[in-house]
């Protein structure tokens, strides 16, 4: 059917013509109304919310955002499912669109599948922030939901408006058309088809995440553009590809999967070979990026630009989180990302957590497989076809049937109570599903979202099940010798060194998803038969920890290189655990990341190697932590990252009640230097257990338990507040300790006997900023201020001479200097009220060391002598002066 184009604005029609372009494909002609309708009600809504006049303050991706909310509520999960949408949230969408390059006059902008328009969006504020922005912007967004449709235009008709308030020119279309299809047409056909190819400056996408049936339309569409694929999404790229005008540029999100495996193979060259990387961006976590939406799928940002020649160098970055912006960034060789001798074209992303000395380590093992004469397989049995020959307990005529499931302290354990079958009948039918009953080494094809580690490894010890054959199962891969075992002390040795944080940084540079494939184990490589055999020899009859494990594969496998280590697996190890840590309690996404982790290993004095049961309760303060973290784990943070670590880390942990501030001295004023935090008794309980099998259980009574924790010392630093009455109605509390024991002593001493009757309109507070502030009271005197400046600390209204007294509370800052005195004028020069300026001390003898400070024409009050003032030479004697 060819498409129905028909053009229509979100309101009345004005004499200007509409900037929008709606093409629509198949869809019933109640949907085309339906479309139109809600499109109308949205603008309209919009209109409302954000007009459009030129001046006007909003902002464009907090209205698309609200937008996109709205359809996913709107839509039915189990069609999203089927149709492979997941919704761009705003902070993966504004990341998105930083990575944009393009500096063109005239620029085009395609979206294929396109959802609500949330990426075309943040590609329009990107582009319309720039000091130099384009002069035109084209926009085409594939979509073929009619469901999404009205939200789609709702958000080019928002795009046209920031455009509009940013002198840029803007036209849209929309196509409600399949996009694999359309593009097909275009190409092959060129002339000859009423659909010319277009050709883009900018693609940004996030294409459709679903399987490509072998016989479908799209399957065979695909193919005749350049590509064999299985997925939905490299096929929307592969189109995207052809459409990009030289040197345009491709910003997309998508499973990491293409970067490694033979299914991609077609894919990959096609893209590195039109298109190459130039920057790839990582989440540490596979399910940030679309949380919303339950995807565990590892997800990659990827930037490519149409080029036959690929860069000298690529960036990769990664953030802990989707809203996170301090990014980590490695600039890497394009050989070390694509090997140019690798038929496989893999893609290997080197992370942030795999440093230059683990590059160093891996590249040392040179060995592989075959030379080792090894070979590694996946489990011959599959249980769902094999099911009449399982049992579940072992039987006469039957062999122990090992799953991933048996693994216990890195060896197998068998028989175990399970859910899985424990034995297969030994015969005729399943001899070939068999291997000899000899030792082996069995890694896990697949690692669940709890694990930690990707790669998962245990010894098969023949001698602790006696029989004759054993069967793997599908869900395992076995390292062999010519389809028999190999001897104990190296297939120890291979299972300590396939567990080590190096591998499995390692591994995951190339490996973006949960299933550990044999091919994957074999493009690996190993060290020495000799180095495996004497690793082999440290192994007891249990895996050690983790830090022990990295500890034992540095000393036995990379002693030479040992004394260079700066960056050591165990201490990265160490790192990942406490953030797994700080998950598990629910701490909030901004201290899920690798400074909060090193606040707390600092907070319980625990270094790389040590045992999480040596965790102490140290009374430490910030830079104590900050030296602790520099010494232990070789990151030198600098000096004024303090007041980072202790606002928006330390202060998170206290509110938690993971930790606890000042427990040796409750009235020590909150901002004193003096400051200490300590872990809190029932959290170092806790986390003393950490790696053990009772972890989970104590985990579970101490999230019981800790609202009622958190209440109890809530209500303790609640006793000790000091309690404020600003109005007759009104009582406040302020924290305790420092600049409010002064602060207090001016409301109450200073305001009755200086300003009787006066109305308090600011006061500030040692531990947050306002503690109250009547705006409009300020707002009446011709003040409006901005709530980034620096308040003085106590603000009141004297309406019976008009004036407006401005008090500094000095204990741990210094009086009102001349600077500070032009710099309060400066903020309060519209008050009609004429202005008062007084510093306060809690005594004459902290006055004395800031005398020679103390600015002309202010006042000095100290409380230990409320009933005298000290007037610093001017004018008058407390009172306003001339500005």
């Amino acid at each position: 059917m060819r498409p129905h184009v028909l053009g229509y604005s979100g309101g009345a029609r004005s004499e200007a013509p509409d900037p929008f372009v709606f093409i629509l494909g198949p869809i019933a002609e109640h949907r085309k109304r339906h479309a139109m309708q809600k499109g109308l009600q949205l603008t309209a809504s919009m209109n409302r919310r954000h007009p459009q006049t030129t001046g006007q303050t909003w902002n464009l991706l907090t209205a698309v955002d609200g937008l996109r909310r709205e359809a996913t509520e709107a839509l039915e999960q189990s069609q999203r499912d089927h149709m492979g949408q997941f919704m761009t949230p705003l902070p993966v969408a504004r990341l998105m669109a930083s990575m944009l390059e393009c500096d063109r006059e005239d620029v085009s902008i395609l979206d294929a599948g396109a959802g609500i328009g949330s990426l075309l969006a943040a590609a329009i504020e990107h582009l319309c922030s720039r000091p130099s922005r384009p002069r035109f912007v084209r926009v085409v967004a594939y979509e073929i939901d009619p469901n999404l449709l009205p939200y789609l235009e709702g958000t080019l008709r928002l795009c046209e408006v920031a455009c509009r308030e940013a002198g840029v020119r803007f036209t849209g279309e929309i196509r409600a058309i399949d996009f694999i299809r359309d593009t097909h047409d275009r190409i092959m056909y060129g002339l000859f088809s009423s659909r010319p190819a277009d050709h883009f400056d900018i693609v940004i996408q996030n294409p459709p995440y679903r399987k490509v049936n072998v016989n479908s339309d799209h399957r065979a569409l695909v193919e005749q553009l350049g590509v064999r694929t299985t997925n939905l999404y490299a096929a929307f790229i592969t189109a995207s590809v052809r459409l990009l005008a030289d040197g345009g540029e491709l910003v997309a999100i998508t499973p990491r999967s293409f970067c490694n495996g033979p299914y991609f193979r077609s894919f990959r060259k096609f893209l590195l070979g039109l298109a190459p990387l130039t920057r790839i961006h990582i989440f540490d976590s596979r399910e940030e990026a679309f949380r919303d939406d339950s995807v565990l799928q590892e997800t990659i940002i990827f930037r490519a630009v149409r080029s036959t020649v690929p860069p000298a160098l690529i960036s990769i970055t990664s953030s802990k989180g989707r809203g996170d912006e301090s990014y980590l960034t490695v600039q890497v060789p394009m050989r070390e990302v694509v090997k140019p001798s690798d038929p496989e074209s893999f893609i290997h992303i080197v992370q942030h957590d795999l440093s230059t000395y683990d590059v160093e380590l891996m590249q040392s093992c040179r060995e592989t497989l075959a030379k080792l004469g090894i070979a590694v397989s996946t489990g011959r049995v599959v249980d769902f076809r094999a099911k009449q020959y399982l049992r579940a307990k072992p039987e006469e005529q039957t062999a122990p049937l090992i799953y991933p499931h048996h693994f216990e302290r890195g060896y197998v354990k068998w028989p175990k109570v399970i859910r899985k079958p424990n034995a297969i009948v030994a015969g005729p039918n399943t001899e070939r599903q068999l291997v000899p009953n000899e030792h082996y080494v069995l890694v896990k094809r697949f690692s669940s979202k709890e694990e930690r580690r990707r790669v998962v490894a245990a010894v098969y010890d023949a001698d602790r099940v006696p029989c004759e054959a054993v069967g793997f199962e599908n869900h395992l891969n076995y390292f062999h010798r010519q389809g028999g075992g190999v001897d104990m002390e190296f297939a120890r040795g291979l299972c300590l060194f396939l567990n080590s944080t190096l591998v499995d940084a390692y591994f995951r540079q190339f490996n973006g998803h949960t299933q550990v494939n044999a091919t994957d184990l074999r493009n690996m490589r190993y060290p020495t038969e000799a180095a495996l055999r004497r690793l082999g020899a440290s192994m007891g009859d249990a895996l050690p920890d983790q830090a022990a494990i990295d500890a034992l594969v540095t000393r036995e496998l990379f002693n030479d290189m040992a004394e260079h280590d700066t960056d050591s697996p165990a201490r990265r190890a160490r790192i990942d655990e406490a953030l797994s840590i700080l998950r598990d309690l629910g701490l909030p996404d901004e201290q899920l990341n690798e400074r909060s982790s090193l606040t707390l290993l600092a907070l319980l004095g625990l270094r790389a190697n040590d045992n999480w049961r040596k965790a102490k309760q140290t009374l430490i303060g910030i830079t104590p932590i900050m030296t602790f973290i520099r010494e232990a784990y070789g990151k030198d943070y600098a000096p004024n990252t303090r007041e980072t670590i202790r606002r928006f880390t330390m202060h998170q942990f206290v509110r938690a009640g993971l930790a606890l501030e000042n427990p040796d001295n409750s009235e020590r004023p909150t901002n004193s230097p003096n400051t200490a935090y300590q872990i809190e008794a029932h959290a170092l309980q806790l986390l003393r257990t950490f790696g053990t099998r009772q972890w989970s259980k104590n985990l579970q009574a101490y999230l019981e338990k800790a609202p009622t924790l958190r209440e109890q010392y809530q209500q303790a630093r609640e006793m000790k507040r000091i309690p404020i009455q600003v109005k007759d109605d009104l009582e406040i509390t302020l924290s305790p300790g420092g600049q409010n024991v002064l602060v207090e002593r001016i409301l109450t001493e200073f305001a009755g006997r200086y300003t009787p009757g006066g109305s308090v309109i600011y006061i500030g507070d040692a531990a947050k900023k306002h503690a109250f502030f009547d705006e409009k009271a300020l707002s009446k005197l011709g003040v409006r201020l901005d709530s980034h400046g620096k308040m003085p600390d106590v603000v009141i209204h004297f309406a019976k001479r008009d004036w407006l007294v401005l008090i500094e509370a000095v204990t741990s800052h210094g009086p009102i200097n001349p600077k500070r005195r032009d710099e309060l004028r400066e903020m309060f020069q519209n008050s009609r009220a004429g202005l008062v300026l007084v510093t306060a001390f809690l005594d004459r003898k902290s006055m004395k060391e800031y005398l020679p400070e103390i600015s002309w024409e202010t006042e000095v009050w100290t409380a230990d002598a409320p009933d005298h003032l000290i007037h610093f030479n001017g004018e008058r004697f407390l009172g306003p002066y001339e500005t």
